[in-house]
């Protein structure tokens, strides 16, 4: 493959992706939550270069993202549940587990062998117009190499795949910076994954205990990997100090550091800012990043699932 074409997100440059997408190429474009490398999710072979470009496990399921909540109930059974859930938070950083509906058309490779589907509807406008042109169902896992920092910028999205995909639309920063919540309906509540949208708000809005996922569990989702969102670095967590040598991240007031998620301790900026400052501090070429305790509370949850993913140890 050559280089990969570089887009902006004018008419003519989502038109061009919109394209690529129905043809079975791989197209990188930006969500609210991460940028996502997208593939028509009909094709067998488009869904196969997703798993290649990413040199991601093919047991890993992929998320399929959809313009319309009409598109979505082609696919997955539809309960009442998940009815109120998409009524309080569609479109939106939300992805639903749900059982797949008997005849759907989908590349078989999206559920790695699952009876369920992963489902989104992106708030993000540049994603929601280029599924909509698209016409097709789009599976799309975060656009970076598997196991590294997810990328919330087009730049960083060549990091890893330029040369390995085929387009990146450049939609610009993305707002939330870290992956959609996932929820699983069948047969309970279940929280597949922790994101923007808190194991409490879904239990306030179902009215029932929102169970959560322990890691001995077998993977039902995307990002459930011990090992994930990796920078090159070594990430040492609850830093109460500093060591010579190391890139520091601060959450908080801090006396000193290299980058500070937020020096206010504002858990949706720290979320937003992330996986940006993992890039840079790992561009500096420090052997490891020490990260200062962020609250397990709210969005924090979400925030150190991701650090302690970062830090797992590595194959």
């Amino acid at each position: 493959m050559t280089d990969t074409l570089r887009l902006d997100a004018s008419p003519d440059g989502l038109a061009t992706a919109a394209t690529l997408l129905r043809n079975g190429k791989l197209v990188a474009f930006p969500t609210e939550t991460v940028y996502g490398l997208g593939g028509n999710a009909l094709d067998d072979r488009a869904v196969a270069g997703i798993f290649a470009a990413k040199g991601r496990p093919s047991f890993n399921p992929l998320i399929v993202h959809f313009a319309s909540l009409e598109a979505v109930r082609e696919y997955v059974e539809w309960p009442d549940m998940a009815q109120r859930v998409a009524d309080a938070l569609w479109p939106g950083p939300l992805t639903l587990v749900l059982p797949l509906r008997a005849g759907a058309k989908l590349s078989k490779l999206v559920t790695a062998g699952l009876d369920t589907l992963a489902v989104r509807m992106p708030a993000n406008p540049v994603a929601r117009t280029l599924l909509e042109l698209a016409e097709v169902p789009v599976a799309a896992p975060s656009a970076n190499r598997s196991g590294r920092i997810s990328p919330t910028r087009a730049a960083h999205v060549l990091e890893t795949l330029d040369g390995r995909i085929d387009a990146v639309l450049d939609g610009g920063a993305c707002d939330v910076g870290l992956e959609s919540t996932i929820l699983g309906l069948a047969p309970r509540p279940r929280l597949l994954r922790p994101g923007r949208i808190t194991a409490e708000a879904l239990t306030e809005l179902l009215g029932r205990p929102v169970v959560e996922r322990k890691d001995t569990d077998q993977i039902s989702a995307p990002g459930q990997m011990s090992s994930h969102y990796a920078p090159n670095a070594h990430v040492r967590l609850n830093a109460m100090d500093w060591q010579p040598g190391e890139a520091r991240l601060a959450f908080g007031p801090a006396e000193s550091c290299d980058l500070n998620l937020s020096p206010g301790g504002d858990l949706i900026e720290a979320a937003a800012n992330l996986f940006e400052y993992l890039y840079r501090l790992d561009a500096t070429g420090a052997s490891r990043i020490a990260v200062m305790p962020v609250p397990h509370v709210g969005l924090g949850v979400a925030i150190n699932d991701r650090l302690s993913r970062a830090a797992a140890p590595r194959d």
